[in-house]
């Protein structure tokens, strides 16, 4: 057992513990002795003595950096929250006021592109390829059949009903976005529709960390269930 430090005050050996114990249960003793805290010296950072009222106002500077930093970082994100609620909800404008489905598609892609910041995006719907012949929106979207082979190696991701985030394996990213695409570093998945029946969105960055497992999904869920409805209504 640790021998406990004993300290000498008027020939009578007092604990560290009682002199620790008294001035918790009375923290105005300085207030009582103002001149024993100009006497009373404690080591610095620095290797010189400095007085209890500097040491104090020294630990108080600390503390208070440490609150600055942690509002801080409350702070840019709330600002970011705010900055991801305005683009949801142009986007939530924008399809609404879709009259038809190339248009829908149109929006989206655009605003992931410039809104989003999306290096890559695509929109799979299930569904026979020969319906939407007349849909028009470039590389972003792709129909295919539900039970189509070239889905297989999404049958985790379409099962789960959740979003996923991280790296993709050469299959999906060969088949999302075009065979040789070296520039996909990471990718998020987003489901659509109840079980995934409509289909999935899914956003490529070059930034191998833009996506990652450990990322909140929050974001990618709602903006999954807007597209859902709007792409519903047609």
């Amino acid at each position: 057992m640790e021998t406990q430090r004993k300290v000498e005050v008027n020939e009578v050996t007092v604990s560290e513990e009682t002199v620790h114990d008294y001035l918790t249960n009375n923290p105005d003793f300085f207030e009582k002795h103002a001149d024993l805290l100009e006497t009373l010296k404690l080591p610095h950072s620095s290797g010189t003595a400095v007085s209890l009222v500097e040491r104090q106002v020294s630990v108080l500077r600390q503390k208070d950096l440490k609150h600055e930093r942690k509002l801080k970082e409350l702070l840019d994100v709330a600002h970011a929250n705010d900055a991801l609620a305005s683009k949801i909800h142009s986007l939530a404008v924008r399809l609404l006021c879709s009259p038809n489905l190339s248009t829908t598609l149109s929006n989206i892609e655009e605003v992931l592109r410039a809104d989003f910041d999306a290096d890559q995006s695509i929109l799979v719907l299930f569904g026979q390829p020969s319906g939407y012949e007349e849909i028009n929106v470039g590389r972003f979207f792709k129909a295919t059949c539900q039970d189509s082979e070239e889905l297989r190696p999404f049958n985790t991701f379409l099962k789960s009903g959740g979003p996923r985030c991280g790296q993709i394996r050469d299959s999906q990213r060969d088949f999302l976005f075009g065979k040789g695409t070296d520039e996909v570093g990471s990718a998020a998945m987003v489901p659509l529709g109840t079980e995934t029946l409509i289909g999935f969105l899914a956003i490529g960055s070059a930034d191998a960390n833009r996506f990652h497992p450990g990322m909140s999904i929050d974001f990618l869920g709602r903006l999954g269930e807007l597209i859902s409805e709007a792409l519903q209504r047609f």
